[in-house]
């Protein structure tokens, strides 16, 4: 099952419409959720501000009908299930996240699920859910080019980053574009050698050899690129149709998902961001 939080914004019914075209190439069902009030979600006839709580309720109601109008447009014939959810919309799809194969999100919005990318909200999702986690954003005036866009660092956490992104772009149609930053000197304060970035070239070819034998028909581009992490992945982001990331690794993509890099990439990704998870959720 693939659940997408929803909130009735702009980024909520693109995260809806995501959703549920990838539903459709998993042949999976999408499960809409929208968060609302505890309180506004059990009040009964007569009691006190059953009129707004009726209110709130109804425009729940509305909310969760135009993600699964958006959803049927993607993906005709997909089985779609909705839900009103009570309570903190964090703590929803925490929950949710454990029976799902697959969480979305818009990346900002209103309502229940205002401010998701902002702090700790979002680092709290993206960071703990059960599963992995697609964030994504609102179109933007680049015209996609057709890539799925991962960074490589040689860890063991990084592998099921790499099979993400090789599943996704075979699932697709779509180019992968391997990523790796690196920015050393050599002992004397100078930036390293040509001969030296061909090394990186290789080991970041090494690293993805594997994936390319068992997805021979997704196409392959290669950068090696100067530069801090974030700022190489942000770059690559723009115009791709997704940027896949792990909840951390080693080496030049270390802490992803921790302090300033994580902020920066949650809150400046060009294009839909996937989460991965280091392991697997078990079901």
């Amino acid at each position: 099952m693939i659940v997408v939080g929803v909130d009735g914004s702009r980024a909520g019914l693109e995260a809806a419409g995501w959703a549920a075209r990838e539903a459709a190439l998993r042949g999976r069902t999408l499960l809409v959720v929208h968060a609302m009030p505890a309180w506004a979600h059990a009040a009964a006839p007569g009691e006190r501000y059953a009129g707004v709580a009726e209110w709130m309720r109804d425009g729940a109601a509305t909310v969760l009908a135009a993600a699964v109008e958006r959803a049927g447009q993607e993906a005709p014939g997909l089985a779609v299930e909705r839900r009103a959810v009570p309570g903190d919309a964090r703590a929803a799809l925490l929950e949710l996240s454990a029976g799902a194969d697959l969480l979305v999100m818009g990346s900002h919005g209103m309502g229940g699920f205002r401010g998701l990318l902002l702090g700790s909200v979002a680092a709290g999702v993206a960071g703990h859910a059960a599963c992995d986690v697609v964030i994504v954003r609102e179109p933007s005036a680049a015209a996609r080019r057709g890539e799925v866009v991962v960074g490589v660092d040689g860890s063991a956490a990084g592998q099921r980053v790499l099979a993400y992104a090789f599943e996704h772009a075979d699932r697709r149609g779509l180019t992968l574009r391997a990523v790796h930053a690196w920015n050393r000197l050599d002992l004397d304060g100078v930036l390293a050698s040509a001969s030296a970035e061909e090394d990186e070239l290789r080991l970041l070819k090494e690293a993805v050899a594997g994936y390319r034998d068992r997805h021979p028909d997704v196409r392959v581009v290669w950068e090696v690129v100067h530069d801090h992490p974030a700022q190489a992945l942000r770059n690559a982001s723009e115009g791709a149709d997704l940027l896949v990331v792990g909840t951390h690794g080693q080496g030049a993509f270390a802490g992803l998902l921790l302090g300033s890099v994580s902020q920066a990439m949650l809150h400046y990704a060009e294009c839909p961001l996937a989460v991965v998870r280091n392991a697997p959720a078990v079901r």
